[in-house]
């Protein structure tokens, strides 16, 4: 199945859990900019390096920097479609993919919006687990993992984030706010917005989601 969708949400809305069900379910490839630059991390590039330190503080890769990661990464990964997870988180950046997209005659289908509270948000981020390797999410909350940290699907260790902190989370949310919440009418305007219920156990919010997958035209 080829769709072009982006997911979006504060920190800790699940945006990574629904992407990795979204792509074991319909086959679309999935990506965010935190994925591709924790590669370049991993890789010890420049780019890595200079970007970890941002991240780790909770401040904003700059958008020059994203949009040119995302536009490589589209140029070889997006003829089947694609999920982005948290990106676009500025309405630069959104504007900047609306006109790849719109250069390579393949427009958006769906903005998919996970409503969360920040109660959930806290409770969320600071039991958060991903795996090093694959980037799985999950919570520490969870009897499975609790005992027995190593991910499901490549047996990759699950650690806690480095910007995973009662600190940079406030950070994290004060950017979220004042950067990300007004792309809800961008994409309101576009007629491409999709508003979840965040609050919901993971099965409930991608059965919303999938549905709404099924039926974009």
């Amino acid at each position: 199945m080829k769709r072009r969708l982006v997911l979006l949400g504060a920190p800790g809305s699940g945006k990574g859990t629904q992407a990795e069900m979204i792509t074991r379910q319909f086959g679309i490839p999935v990506t965010s900019p935190g994925a591709i630059l924790r590669r370049e991390r991993d890789l010890g590039t420049a780019l890595g390096l200079e970007t970890a330190e941002t991240t780790q503080l909770g401040g904003l890769v700059p958008d020059k920097i994203i949009v040119e990661l995302i536009e490589d990464w589209l140029r070889l990964h997006g003829g089947h479609g694609f999920v982005f997870d948290g990106f676009p988180r500025t309405t630069p950046q959104a504007e900047s993919l609306q006109q790849i997209l719109q250069s390579h005659r393949t427009p958006l289908d769906l903005a998919l919006w996970l409503e969360v509270s920040e109660q959930t948000v806290g409770d969320r981020i600071l039991s958060r687990l991903q795996c090093q390797s694959c980037g799985f999410t999950t919570s520490s909350t969870s009897a499975v993992f609790a005992s027995r940290p190593v991910c499901p699907y490549c047996d990759g260790p699950l650690v806690r984030r480095n910007d995973d902190d009662v600190t940079v989370l406030r950070h994290r949310l004060e950017e979220f706010n004042a950067k990300t919440q007004p792309l809800a009418d961008f994409y309101e305007k576009l007629g491409a917005l999709r508003r979840i219920d965040g609050n919901r156990d993971r099965e409930a919010v991608f059965a919303d989601i999938s549905r709404l997958i099924e039926q974009a035209a």
